[in-house]
């Protein structure tokens, strides 16, 4: 017995189910990519932190708290904000400093307090303010071009920093 050719209808019907399958395949796809993924506002520098949303926010719980607030400019994309960024987040006992004795925030956008660019508009960069809202001018890295930057290979001398900025803030209230 010879195969029968199929028929016009068969054709059809083949088309359909093709195309009814492709849509249904390309629509899943489609709705994978436009889920969007929770943004954290740890941003890669530490998930187990709590982090303040906005500098004005940090401002504000800093009164009640009696914490200082540690304040890291960076921005997405730039290699020395990255770099910085995965020695921050690997670093445990800066993890555990950032977690029990500081306001945390890391911004991407710039604020508009001049006072936290004291040497310019640069990232990335680290400073410290103390509850009175001082920006501790005094709490630098290592860099006389760019007092408030670290390197990845700073993370000693910004967890000195850490333990100094605690330090003052406890022997000036």
């Amino acid at each position: 017995m010879l195969p029968r050719s199929p028929t016009g209808q068969d054709m059809m019907l083949r088309w359909v189910l093709f195309a009814l399958f492709f849509g249904i395949c390309a629509s899943a796809g489609e709705q994978k990519r436009k889920t969007p993924t929770p943004q954290s506002l740890s941003r890669g520098w530490g998930d187990g932190i709590t982090w303040i949303k906005s500098y004005e926010d940090g401002l504000a719980k800093m009164a009640k708290s009696q914490k200082p607030l540690m304040v890291i400019h960076h921005k997405k994309g730039c290699p020395h904000s990255e770099a910085l960024r995965k020695s921050f987040s690997s670093d445990k006992s800066i993890q555990k400093m950032a977690k029990q004795d500081f306001l945390m925030l890391n911004v991407v956008e710039e604020t508009t307090d001049t006072n936290m660019a004291p040497d310019g508009y640069y990232v990335p960069r680290i400073l410290f303010v103390d509850p009175s809202k001082a920006v501790r001018n005094d709490i630098t890295g290592k860099y006389s071009e760019r007092l408030f930057t670290y390197d990845p290979k700073d993370m000693g001398l910004l967890a000195k920093n850490m333990k100094k900025a605690k330090l003052l803030m406890h022997n000036e209230l």
